[in-house]
């Protein structure tokens, strides 16, 4: 596999790492020493969104940054894969598997939360801590706003604007950040694995599958049980429109050895908006 030329190395100043899982090139960053401190992204997003979080904790853990498939640099998936998320679990697994990863502190926001805690919840062993951003594990089912996201941006019209227009990328991306835009030299490492219609795919397939995943979504809701004895920290941003306080409220009820570090004004992509605070919440956490 070698690095795309879109790629900016002063921005990503990591090195990339592969591995060939049932006809996947899965990429990922595999920084610094330590118990794993395993990163999940969301959509559009990929390990990038990490970086300053990676930059400042790689002297605690050994951070491993994953590209979903058709995200990021994983751009190799065998014929056929849908770009679903238990489709993204199956194959996150597979990594912790193949990695063999113990001890490991689960890190996700956005998408990565069903999908990391399937893994967490079928491979419980394994985990050892939670650090929870703006997410969910359940279904969503009973939250209006993520129905109607769900519907209309799921909905034709909504896919052919996700493909055609970049719409996650160009405006719903930026419009998730605190200033509601975003340098062109980041926008660009967001537009990298994008480029065409085709490769938007994977992007415009989650909208949907807020509503068509529930029976899955239900199965995880119904195994975190298994891990509800673990710490968890959950770092929550303050002015997210998509996750709000009632979602914070039933992770801290999952969770009942949590710590709560509320990121003040930050909005939807935490990792843009405020990596500092969520390394210094991770460092004060876990002294």
């Amino acid at each position: 596999m070698e690095r795309p030329s879109w790629v900016d190395a002063e921005l990503y100043p990591f090195e990339d790492r592969w591995a060939e899982l049932d006809g996947h090139g899965l990429h990922y960053v595999d920084e610094g020493a330590g118990p794993p401190l395993l990163m999940l992204h969301g959509n559009p997003t990929w390990s990038f969104t990490w970086r300053g979080v990676i930059e400042g904790l790689r002297d605690r853990y050994r951070c491993i940054a994953v590209d979903l498939p058709g995200f990021g640099l994983s751009k190799q998936t065998p014929a056929g894969y849908g770009f679903t998320p238990p489709e993204h679990a199956e194959v996150v697994e597979r990594l912790v598997l193949e990695l063999d990863l113990k001890d490991v502190t689960l890190m996700v926001q956005d998408w990565g939360g069903p999908i990391g805690f399937r893994v967490a919840t079928r491979q419980p062993q394994r985990f050892a801590a939670f650090a929870i951003g703006n997410t969910w594990a359940w279904p969503m089912t009973g939250n209006r706003g993520a129905q109607v996201f769900s519907r209309m941006l799921g909905s034709p019209l909504g896919r052919r604007m996700i493909e055609r227009r970049n719409l996650f990328v160009e405006r719903i991306l930026p419009g998730g950040t605190r200033e509601r835009k975003l340098p062109e030299r980041i926008m660009d490492m967001y537009r990298g694995p994008f480029p065409t219609p085709e490769s938007r795919r994977p992007v415009s397939v989650m909208p949907k599958q807020i509503l068509g995943a529930t029976p899955w979504l239900r199965e995880i809701d119904e195994r975190l049980t298994t891990v509800a004895d673990r710490p968890a920290l959950l770092v929550w941003p303050t002015a997210d429109v998509a996750f709000r306080d009632g979602e914070r409220r039933r992770w801290e009820s999952i969770f009942p050895d949590h710590r709560t570090v509320l990121l003040d004004g930050a909005r939807h992509y935490i990792g843009e908006d405020a990596p500092g605070e969520i390394v210094r919440a991770m460092r004060d956490w876990r002294t």
